[in-house]
């Protein structure tokens, strides 16, 4: 969790906004169910009266009501009317009052001041009371105006006595009653404000909604565009890390394992973002939102979310225990699939050789049905979540309406108020069913984030200097090994061990010995694929570790052991270390590398589409484009590492010939398994077991290398060894 939102620090501007946009979204939401209270309450059951103080009332009525009020509580009501004349009004506010109220024709009528909603709420508190006992009185036929106060108030108290079991929200509604007959007495159409009512409740609640759709939409937009940022700045993070690994970070991580961090894992990351972004910052908003609102409704049920919020709390916990082991084996998983699939897909050839098809398909089947056994028990934990969570929302709203329909029928709760408060309660439980479904995903891109954060955060063994030197310009390639000793990292022993040798320009240092002799290991420290444990490695007197790796490996042309095409054509391959290479310095390299006849018989040339891997040429074909790739660069060193190998001897021969020809003033290092290939070089030093056992050339080393000598005898008959002693280096 930490780590994610570690990715997120670069985007929190967005976040904030985000957060204001789910404020903004959370008010509108939790404001829609009061206006569905009032629609039912006010609106149906009130015929759209809001108020059991009336905006206007006959005088004789509201004398009647004032004989029920103490002394004080009349002055406030008194107060709060004016009497509608030509006195307290213009002539053109009189005129459409009497359009307005045709009542005013027989008797004055008196208005509603503007009042505050603290004011508005105290006279409604006032004036209610008054309106019930008028009720009372009226249906009892009395006349009160033309009682004495006293009997008055002996018949008030009466009325109250018999009347104090009922609730407030009773006395309410029958005040709104009077309010609305006194409405029909002035001749106001009351069936047009309760339509009037209805619709403007609508449009604002239709207005509500739309600016909830509109923040919901932003949300979601603005969430994925920052998502897919993260997801963009990792996979470039990832890819420039693992692309500055040397060969003992790449040792570490598998390739399978590096691609499933830079997709799957990543993408695992990319949407829990959107989830917190969209979910996680959003459900506690509506949730102490809608427990706000609770509590200030007049609905005693508040014990029911507590209620809910336990039973929802069990589900989750249980579901975390059984299914989140689970979650964290999956990537392990998917990390399995992923190395056997590739493995089976690049070793084709042998498994088809072998004919271990039906094993490999067994084996693939069994990390493939390892995966499915995982995935289909989290997602059948994942379905009966669903389930489960509807269980408890209905079964909450069945004890809503059982405890509601007892508050209704004892006059303590309004219809409208119930339906708001299982409104508030399902999003309180849909906010903690929001945060559980984060929090069981949580877990597994929690998991791939840390595998993520272990990409980007291992340290790299082959490190720059701040302030590099730089070669000088008249920089000829000589390369010299002092007293260089290397080990693996984690190894107990020395792969090479005191390895001294200078290898200088316009000639060729070749390296033979047996298999994990250290050949190959020894060439990959010049280019610092590995730094040396001990000694130096040194180009025209600069140890390597001192030079920039971009002025260093601008130096040599590098040709691995195995040929690497990269998908494109000829040209942009050969072009690779030199982008502004001509044709015609494309031409001569491939004349150079013996590649130039097979190039040419292509109908498109040098334009000819090469497939992922070089998968469309063979072999020779490849090691041949690979050693042009290096001559294109025109490099002050070459470093040929076992390149010749798919090569025959004639094309072997040829291409040797033409390359000290073409590469006359450079430095080339050649490791290679056929002594005829290294049969003419000016320097040959043999390994065995890392160390140096012989250095010469080829006829030094017959004399004095017991090994080599068993190399060559190996390969070269009793004629060619002796013919070979007599050749000079170029002459064949």
């Amino acid at each position: 969790m930490i780590k994610i939102l570690k990715y997120l620090r670069q985007s929190a501007g967005w976040a904030f906004l985000i957060l204001a946009l789910l404020c903004l979204q959370a008010y509108c939401d939790l404001s829609l169910p009061q206006y569905t209270s009032d629609i039912v309450d006010t609106g149906i059951q009130q015929g759209g009266i809001s108020h059991t103080a009336p905006d206007v009332i006959r005088q004789s009525e509201m004398e009647k009501l004032l004989l029920f009020l103490e002394e004080g509580e009349g002055q406030t009501v008194e107060n709060s009317y004016s009497l509608i004349s030509g006195e307290n009004f213009s002539e053109k506010e009189y005129g459409q009052y009497e359009k307005q109220y045709p009542a005013m024709e027989k008797e004055p009528l008196i208005l509603k001041n503007n009042l505050s909603p603290e004011a508005e709420e105290e006279l409604d508190g006032i004036l209610s009371r008054a309106e019930v006992l008028l009720t009372a009185v009226d249906r009892m036929g009395i006349d009160v105006s033309a009682l004495p106060q006293e009997k008055v108030d002996e018949i008030a108290g009466e009325i109250e006595s018999q009347t104090a079991a009922l609730s407030d929200s009773i006395l309410s509604q029958m005040g709104i009653s009077y309010v609305k007959g006194e409405y029909e007495a002035i001749g106001i159409n009351t069936a047009k404000k309760q339509t009037d009512y209805l619709f403007l409740a609508g449009a604002k609640m239709l207005g509500i909604a739309l600016l909830s759709m509109a923040a919901n939409v932003l949300v979601c937009l603005i969430a994925s565009r920052v998502a897919a940022g993260i997801g963009l700045r990792l996979r470039g993070q990832v890819f420039q890390k693992v692309i500055s690994f040397s060969g003992g970070e790449m040792d570490r991580f598998s390739t399978s394992s590096l691609i499933t961090r830079s997709t799957n894992d990543i993408q695992q990351v990319q949407l829990v973002t959107v989830l917190l972004l969209r979910m996680v910052l959003y459900a506690p908003i509506i949730g102490i939102g809608g427990l706000f609102k609770v509590i200030r409704s007049e609905a005693s049920m508040a014990w029911i979310i507590g209620v809910a919020v336990l039973a929802v709390s069990l589900l989750v916990i249980l579901l975390m225990v059984v299914a989140m082991p689970r979650f964290k084996l999956m990537q392990k998983l998917v990390d399995r699939v992923n190395l056997v699939a590739r493995e089976i897909l690049t070793g084709l050839p042998v498994i088809r050789a072998f004919s271990r098809e039906k094993h490999e398909e067994e084996r693939f089947d069994g990390a493939n049905r390892d995966l499915t056994k995982t995935m289909l028990f989290t997602n059948r934990c994942m379905s009966f979540m669903m389930p489960a969570m509807m269980f408890i929302m209905n079964g909450i709203t069945v004890l809503i309406l059982w405890t509601g329909a007892h508050g209704i029928d004892a006059g303590n709760l309004q219809v409208g108020d119930m339906m708001a408060f299982i409104t508030y309660t399902m999003q309180i439980v849909m906010a903690f069913l929001m945060i559980t479904m984060v929090s069981i995903m949580l877990p597994r891109a929690a998991v791939a984030a840390g595998r993520i954060d272990e990409v980007l955060t291992t340290e790299i063994s082959i490190h720059e200097k701040s302030s590099p030197k730089k070669l000088p310009e008249t920089a000829k390639g000589v390369v010299e090994f002092n007293h260089v000793s290397f080990r693996y990292p984690g190894a107990e022993n020395d792969v090479l061990h005191d390895i001294t040798f200078t290898a200088r320009p316009g000639e060729t240092t070749a390296f033979i010995g047996s298999t994990g002799s250290g050949k190959s290991t020894l060439v990959n420290l010049l280019p610092r694929l590995y730094d040396v444990t001990e000694g130096e490695v040194t180009v025209d007197g600069i140890d390597v570790r001192e030079l920039s790796l971009k002025e260093l490996r601008e130096q040599i042309g590098f040709v691995p052991q195995k040929g690497v095409l990269f998908s494109g054509t000829i040209a942009s391959n050969l072009r690779f270390g030199k982008r502004d290479a001509s044709d015609e310095q494309l031409k001569a390299a491939a004349n150079v590398s013996q590649a130039a006849d097979f190039v040419e018989e292509k109908p498109e040339k040098y334009e000819s589409h090469i497939a992922q891997g070089g998968a469309n040429v063979s072999g020779g074909q490849k090691q041949r484009l690979s050693i042009a790739r290096a001559v294109v660069k025109d490099p002050h060193i070459y470093v040929f590492d076992d390149s010749f190998s798919a090569l025959d001897f004639k094309t072997d021969s040829a291409l040797r010939r033409a390359l000290n020809e073409y590469a006359a003033e450079s430095t080339k290092l050649v490791v290679a398994q056929r002594v005829s290939t290294i049969l003419h070089a000016e320097q040959i030093i043999v390994l065995d077991e890392g160390r140096i056992v012989g250095k010469g050339t080829h006829g030094e080393l017959l004399e004095t290398c017991e090994v080599y000598r068993q190399i060559a005898k190996s390969q070269l008959s009793e004629e060619e060894l002796r013919s070979s002693k007599k050749e000079e280096f170029g002459h064949e």
